[in-house]
């Protein structure tokens, strides 16, 4: 591994100018390095963090990836990590006009990284500089405590993605980073929840305050708050209530409860395992945002690829080349889901609509199908849009709030089935639907979505975890293993409380069971799993 030449960094740096040209931000600095397919191999397993901590499990994924290398030869052309400054690694055989659109699909990363606000916490410190520490520092420790030190890293492992990542969000989007204004109160908690006022009183009084703002700007959210207290004397005792206990109501995840809570870390010779649990927990949080923008950054990094790459001197003689390259990144296939072709699409269509001034309240009360195709007030304001979303949203804000009907009839899209031909004995696969809501249903089911599990101690003792069941079961086969590693890290049993499906008994005839099959039905219980001294019990809760 080594750095690019400096020809291929001038490359770099005119690629840049163009990107900031076209409206792309991001910092000057940058570090391009030139790397093998075996190093892209050795570094996969670190997501491609050259400093981050040794585990044997690395190893392991070296070696079949290795394998797999050896039976599916490829090229990847690029990888780029969000670091300070960032990083960006390249295969060793890319010619001049290949680096020209790989890089401006680095750029595209890079000014996403440094301005979507789900990466505000990573903007703050250098997370390979920070790698190289905690790396020396377990090694450190391995060198004291031996395989004890890769025993709290598996268990830690096993609940790194139930992290409070938006609990930590919330702290950086309010303004003192510690507590909620009276105003934010009022509105997103007493109206709300204590309350329980209707949306029609709600935007009601959203409109009151407005008014009030425009009545007079210097003083009017002041008499606004005069007001609502006069109308409501027990607000301040219900705010001060909330400022009072939100330390012991702020969410904390699995691991931070136990940092702070384990009777069995908090002794003077186990803190040390404390500290591990705390690089795991810090690493896992650093990349939360990556894998909660997979559909996002692949679909801006492709847009912006696309759009500097075709306006660049420097490619003539190799559009069709390019064509080729490109076509094979942002293809979008019929079955399955292309997260670099359907972001990049989306990116197309949000900056068409808004251009045309489909984004408007007027156009979504349009019903006529004709009337919607031809509609265009001529706003252009596209780009200015998908800076926006660039900006605000995450890939489940994505799919959700711009995957419509109009979007999967521009593309053709469809959700693909799939059945068992029993004469040739051979899969089919058929359109199920064209709807976009059952599109969107397919694309939002392979989004990251770890399960909600909240936390507190019984009387006894023990660690209790609640999983607030969503429609989908946890998966039995890590329930034992992350159980015991927690049963060992609080030094007492851990329970369990989850819901799971129990098949339904059928009742047919002899004749309705030639026919085909209908879908199996189940109904969801509630189950105890008890960890205590290293065995597993499960019961039924009523």
């Amino acid at each position: 591994m080594e750095l690019i030449s400096q020809h291929a960094k001038k490359i770099m740096e005119g690629c840049k100018e163009r990107a900031r040209d076209a409206g792309l931000t991001f910092q000057d600095e940058s570090l391009e390095y030139i790397v093998t397919n075996r190093d892209m191999l050795e570094l996969g397993p670190k997501n491609m963090i050259p400093t981050l901590y040794d585990y044997w499990v690395q190893d392991v994924e070296v070696l079949k990836e290795a394998g797999r290398y050896e039976l599916y030869p490829n090229n990847p052309y690029e990888t780029v990590i969000n670091t300070r400054p960032p990083i960006s690694f390249y295969n060793d055989n890319n010619p001049d006009w290949l680096n020209v659109m790989i890089f401006y699909h680095v750029i595209g990363h890079i000014d996403f990284f440094q301005n979507n606000l789900y990466f505000r916490h990573t903007w703050d410190y250098d997370f390979a500089s920070k790698g190289i520490s905690d790396k020396r520092l377990i090694a450190m420790l391995r060198s004291e405590h031996g395989r004890w030190v890769d025993y709290i890293i598996e268990f830690s492992k096993a609940v790194d993605n139930l992290v409070g990542y938006y609990d930590m969000l919330g702290d950086y989007s309010r303004d003192d980073g510690k507590k909620v204004s009276l105003l934010d109160y009022y509105f997103d908690v007493f109206m709300q929840r204590t309350k329980k006022k209707s949306i029609t009183e709600y935007v009601k009084e959203i409109e009151r305050y407005n008014s009030a703002l425009r009545d007079n700007p210097e003083k009017g959210e002041a008499q606004f708050l005069e007001t609502v207290k006069s109308e409501h004397p027990e607000l301040e005792a219900f705010y001060k209530k909330h400022v009072a206990s939100s330390a012991s109501r702020a969410k904390m995840d699995i691991l931070q409860f136990l940092i702070e809570n384990s009777p069995f870390l908090n002794k003077e010779e186990n803190r040390w395992m404390a500290t591990v649990m705390e690089v795991i927990r810090t690493t896992s949080l650093y990349f939360q945002p990556q894998i909660r923008t997979k559909i996002l950054n692949e679909g801006w990094a492709s847009y912006w690829h696309e759009e500097l790459f075709l306006r660049d001197d420097r490619i003539k003689g190799h559009e069709v080349e390019f064509a080729i390259i490109n076509a094979k990144v942002t293809s979008m296939p019929r079955v399955g889901l292309n997260p670099y072709a359907l972001g990049m699409r989306l990116f197309y269509y949000l900056e068409d609509i808004a251009n045309k001034g489909k984004t408007s309240l007027e156009f979504d009360r349009l019903r006529d199908s004709y009337r919607r195709r031809k509609y265009d007030a001529g706003s252009n304001t596209g780009r200015d849009y998908i800076f926006y979303i660039r900006e605000n949203y995450s890939d489940s804000m994505f799919v959700h709030s711009f995957i419509d009907q109009d979007f999967v009839d521009l593309h053709k899209l469809f959700v693909a089935g799939k059945r068992l031909n029993k004469e040739r004995m051979t899969w089919q696969y058929y359109v199920k639907s064209r709807e976009a809501s059952a599109y969107k249903a397919m694309v939002a089911e392979s989004l990251y979505h770890p399960p909600s599990v909240s936390i507190h101690v019984d009387e006894t003792g023990m660690l209790v975890l609640n999983h607030r069941f969503e429609g989908q079961p946890l998966v039995r086969d890590f329930v034992n293993g992350t159980l015991m590693g927690l049963e060992f890290l609080w030094g007492s049993p851990v329970s369990l409380y989850t819901s799971e499906p129990i098949p339904v008994k059928s009742e047919g005839t002899l004749a309705a069971a030639k026919e085909e099959k209908p879908p199996r039905q189940y109904v969801w219980k509630r189950f105890r799993y008890i960890m205590k001294d290293r065995k597993l019990t499960r019961e039924l809760v009523e």
